[in-house]
């Protein structure tokens, strides 16, 4: 697997650095005590009421990281919007809408365009079938939401771990095979807060590959704290979508030649892109399935207002999902037949999904 566009220098350094205690690292150390210390005033300041902080009329269950960088968490949140639909519920989501235009409220409908409302919640409306609003303020946009949609009797709010200003009765906490890196907080490390730091559950989005119901078992990783038991996921993918015109093959069947491609010998020429938080992650899924291609990783949130791939040689062209949305509203690449979008679902052990469930029947509804 060769790179066509690697990640920039300072990116590469930095992550170098944050997932061992080098030297760069131990010479930020003192500037991430001084960080540390001003998340714990913040928290105190939200807790003791001198920050303002937002009480819904219903349960809010918040998804998110304390690694910076993207681990999953959308496919969580869709995995966990489902679940609750399943389990009898009427969930909605709220999120931040990174790059989404203007700063109130803004439903997410089935034609908004991702920069106007973000990539990731259009996602999530598309699978998770469930209102979505987006809001720099979380708090605003969850109650434009209730008002609405009066029907919702639960929130999930995607990536606002840290948006004390909304106030949550359950915590869902991500961590993919990186785990907490050196673990200590920017910018000596990787982290936004402690690794202690309380939440109900912890969800780690491993590499391996488990059972297809997602129940997998493996003891806890070293890092996470003494007798702490954390839900595995795996993000699991094996067909491939046309963006023209919707025609699915599977993705070992991409490698077995193309017409007008590099040769029966040789086999087609396969790029694979992404730009996504994490995008190894989506290489590393598509080596696991027998794949030969040369890897482009795109910045988080690419806008493809520049088509990165009009001098790309390439029979194949496979794209994530959350490339696509993006992808979908340019017309140029949405007629372009190398384009295939590889869509993920999330693989969770089954006893999560029930104890969410079983602790929100706790929870009281105003």
């Amino acid at each position: 697997m060769a790179s066509v566009s690697p990640a920039s220098p300072l990116a590469t350094t930095l992550m170098r650095n944050w997932l061992r205690r080098g030297l760069l690292a131990r010479l930020l150390w003192p500037l991430s005590l001084l960080f540390r210390l001003l998340s714990a005033v913040r928290r105190a300041a939200y807790r003791l009421g001198v920050f303002r902080s937002t009480r819904l009329p219903v349960p809010v269950i918040v998804v998110g990281n304390i690694f910076i960088g993207g681990t999953g968490k959308t496919p969580l949140t869709i995995w966990l919007v489902q679940a609750l639909r399943r389990a009898g519920r009427s969930p909605g989501v709220v999120s931040r809408g990174y790059g989404s235009a203007g700063a109130g409220s803004q439903l997410v409908t089935p034609q908004a365009r991702a920069q106007n409302v973000g990539d990731e919640p259009l996602l999530i409306a598309e699978h998770g079938a469930c209102p979505v609003m987006v809001g720099r303020d979380r708090s605003a946009a969850a109650l434009a939401l209730l008002a609405a949609h009066p029907e919702v009797d639960v929130i999930v709010c995607d990536d606002g771990m840290q948006h004390y200003g909304l106030q949550r009765d359950l915590e869902i906490l991500l961590f993919d095979q990186r785990g907490v890196g050196n673990g200590w907080t920017l910018p000596a490390g990787p982290l936004r807060e402690a690794p202690g730091r309380r939440r109900d559950f912890t969800v780690i989005n491993s590499g391996h590959h488990g059972s297809r119901d997602g129940n997998v078992h493996r003891p806890a990783p070293s890092w996470l704290a003494a007798g702490s038991e954390p839900f595995w996921m795996q993000l699991q993918g094996s067909l491939a979508q046309r963006l023209c015109d919707g025609e699915r093959r599977a993705l070992s069947s991409l490698a077995a030649g193309a017409a007008g491609g590099a040769g029966a010998a040789a086999g087609p020429a396969i790029v694979a892109a992404a730009g996504i938080g994490n995008p190894e992650r989506f290489f590393s899924m598509l080596g696991d399935a027998g794949l030969h291609f040369r890897a482009m990783p795109l910045p988080d949130h690419y806008d493809y207002a520049n088509n990165p791939f009009l001098d790309c040689r390439a029979d194949f062209i496979l794209i994530t999902e959350k490339d696509a949305v993006k992808c979908r509203q340019i017309e140029q690449l949405n007629s372009d037949p190398r384009l295939w979008v590889v869509a993920v679902t999330a693989q969770i052990e089954a006893a999560l999904a029930e104890q969410i469930v079983e602790k929100l029947r706790g929870c009281k509804i105003t």
